[in-house]
């Protein structure tokens, strides 16, 4: 946590195979005005893989890990509360926008998706993981991260992959379970919080196409893109200042 005690509150959601170091760079501009709660996924970073109901092969779903932040939230007294979220940590700001909108002020999905593929590939990486450890995605994660591939070799860049290398491997595969089963298009029309939707231009995760059909889907939807790979990390501060324009304007209560 950081920021005033009193600030308004805004959770940050992180991507699969990261931690709460995604957010490194753009906290320390958020937190001059919000109280900002980044948060880990089950098996990543400070979390344990055992907060979710059941880590057997295909039973986990971004419900569930909806579940784990409004019982965050409750822990911490917060009854309404900003969110933004990257990739899964958006999908899971987007389930909880459309099933229970009373608990989100506002909501900022970036470099997501309401359906993030057809659910093989997933199981596919959940399979390989299981058998290898998340140390078997080293080398390719890179190129699914960041539109320049030198990004790696940076402090940023050493700090997220040493965060997928220490991930719990039945934490990193329930999440990929939890993708394969995603897929809120049905129910984009339920969000009805201010959102914004962030899009990378140079994102081969999630190409444009997924931020567009986002911000059309949703009722009070807009539409920002950054010249960024996948997580953004190319694109710090021009992040903070998307959110900030659209946090600015939006009361908590």
């Amino acid at each position: 946590m950081s920021g005033p005690a009193d600030g308004p509150p805004l959770l940050l959601g992180p991507s699969l195979g990261t931690s709460t170091a995604v957010w490194d760079q753009q906290v320390p501009g958020l937190a001059r005005d919000f109280r900002t709660i980044a948060y880990d996924l089950p098996g990543h970073g400070g979390s344990a893989t055992g907060l979710l109901r059941d880590t057997r092969p295909g039973a986990s779903t971004v419900a569930d890990l909806a579940a784990l932040v409004l019982s965050l939230a409750d822990c911490l007294g917060l009854d309404r509360f900003h969110y933004a979220g990257i990739s899964l940590g958006g999908a899971v700001g987007a389930h909880l926008a459309a099933h229970h909108p009373d608990r989100i002020a506002s909501l900022a999905l970036v470099c997501s998706s309401a359906h993030f593929g057809p659910p093989e590939p997933w199981h596919e990486r959940a399979r390989l993981v299981r058998d290898q450890c998340t140390a078997a995605l080293l080398a390719t994660a890179p190129e699914r991260w960041f539109s320049d591939g030198t990004l790696a070799a940076t402090t940023t860049g050493r700090r997220l992959l040493d965060a997928l290398a220490a991930t719990d491997a039945e934490g990193y595969a329930a999440c990929c379970d939890a993708l394969a089963a995603y897929d809120l298009r049905a129910r984009l029309t339920d969000i009805t919080s201010p959102t914004l939707v962030v899009g990378g231009a140079r994102d081969a995760a999630t190409p444009l196409p997924h931020a567009r059909e986002l911000a059309a889907g949703v009722r009070l939807g807009h539409l920002e893109v950054l010249e960024c790979g996948h997580l953004a990390a190319e694109a710090p501060s021009p992040l903070v200042e998307a959110l900030r324009r659209h946090l600015g304007g939006v009361p908590t209560h």
